[in-house]
């Protein structure tokens, strides 16, 4: 019974992250929900395979080996992806309220508008 119940948690959390990826606008909302759902999805069906089949078993250990590989790797590889995306110019979504990371690197220049243009116009980091 425990089983199943952990089964249906991975299948529903999989099943969400999948509408969540098709209804995001942009790269970087996408691969946020990508990381959950892979994150949600697997490790309740990993979790249900150690208790199905006993911790000490082949296929338990192995499942616990996976679900802690999955827990360090899959943050690791959803920044370098994000990170990736974004000095490639991947577009943010216009709704988006602030762009940090421009925003710090106008701050590390001193001219506090991250366009690093210092022209003083008036254009305070908006978007093109």
């Amino acid at each position: 019974m425990i089983v199943a119940g952990l089964l249906v948690a991975g299948l529903f959390f999989s099943l969400s992250g999948v509408v969540g990826i098709l209804r995001m606008p942009d790269v970087y909302t996408r691969i946020q929900c990508s990381t959950k759902n892979i994150t949600m999805g697997a490790l309740p069906a990993l979790l249900a395979l150690v208790v199905g089949m006993g911790a000490l078993s082949t296929y338990g250990s192995r499942a616990l080996l996976v679900a802690g590989l999955l827990l360090l790797i899959n943050p690791i590889a959803s920044h370098a992806l994000v990170r990736a995306a974004y000095k490639s110019g991947a577009p943010m979504w216009r709704g988006a309220v602030v762009d940090q990371v421009r925003a710090s690197a106008g701050e590390r220049r001193g001219d506090g508008s991250g366009e690093g243009s210092g022209n003083g116009s008036g254009d305070r980091g908006g978007r093109r």
